[in-house]
């Protein structure tokens, strides 16, 4: 997964709602889109719910980044090596220790926020 790009400015993602535990178990249910009948209205939904996500994860892999940075710091007790980062986070070695240099880089400049 590659590094998040920081020259746009963050756009604020559409607020994502929580789903009752019903529609949540059918598969053909997502968000309520099913419902919406005017492809202008379902196209604009969606598209804000796509915006979402994509914010989300960025800003998940920011901060597990930033988890790793914290996690293999050679000064911390508990360090963990990056093969066992990378275990926890299902990720190869040689990305845990991009993310790792990420995370340091975040952590440094303040950028996560």
């Amino acid at each position: 997964m590659a590094e998040p790009e920081r020259t746009q400015p963050r756009l604020r993602p559409a607020p994502l709602l929580f789903e009752p535990t019903e529609a949540a178990t059918d598969p053909e249910h997502f968000f309520d889109l099913e419902s919406l009948e005017d492809p202008r209205e379902l196209l604009a939904r969606a598209t804000e719910l796509t915006l979402a996500f994509r914010t989300a994860a960025d800003r998940s892999v920011e901060f597990q980044a930033i988890a790793a940075a914290q996690l293999a710091d050679p000064g911390r007790f508990d360090r963990l090596t990056m093969a066992a980062i990378a275990q926890r986070a299902d990720w190869t070695e040689d990305y845990a220790k991009k993310m790792v240099e990420f995370g340091r880089e975040l952590l440094r400049t303040g950028s996560q926020q």
